[in-house]
């Protein structure tokens, strides 16, 4: 089996995405592989009402880039910390699946790291879930990381 070179992982910084966040560092470690940290965000003026409805407290990790540079640094301590030495952080405007997709095929990526939420939540079902989407359109190998 050939090591992976790139690793794309998507983090929203909450307590599910910071253990993919972790595995992905590992990973990356053991693979000596260049970690990409993305985090997808809506523009603070135009948020979507559906979403935020539904993530409740939780909205603020997905409206505006200062909250997702935020969640990014502190993704690239976490992956440092498990290992990762190569790391590089991007915050992107637009939906996570989207954003994950396109940042994989960018930066050439050979697997792609997610958290498991949403595969089983009303959130999931309402905004449909974002690991689902990934694994099924991505041209890559995809991680679902068990989180929950």
């Amino acid at each position: 089996m050939v090591a992976y070179k790139t690793i794309v992982v998507g983090t929203d910084g909450s307590s599910t995405a910071k253990l993919a966040v972790d595995r992905a560092g590992a990973v990356a470690a053991d693979c000596d592989a260049q970690l990409l940290i993305v985090c997808a965000y809506e523009p603070e003026s135009h948020p979507d009402p559906e979403a935020k409805r539904a993530l409740g407290a939780d909205a603020w990790m997905i409206v505006g880039s200062a909250p997702a540079e935020g969640v990014v640094r502190a993704a690239a301590d976490r992956a440092r910390a498990a290992g990762a030495q190569q790391v590089e952080t991007m915050t992107i405007k637009g939906a996570p699946v989207d954003v994950l997709d396109q940042a994989v095929v960018n930066a050439r990526a050979d697997l792609l790291v997610v958290g498991n939420v949403g595969l089983n939540t009303l959130t999931g079902r309402i905004l449909g879930s974002v690991p689902q989407s990934l694994a099924r359109r991505s041209g890559v190998d995809v991680l679902i990381v068990h989180t929950s």
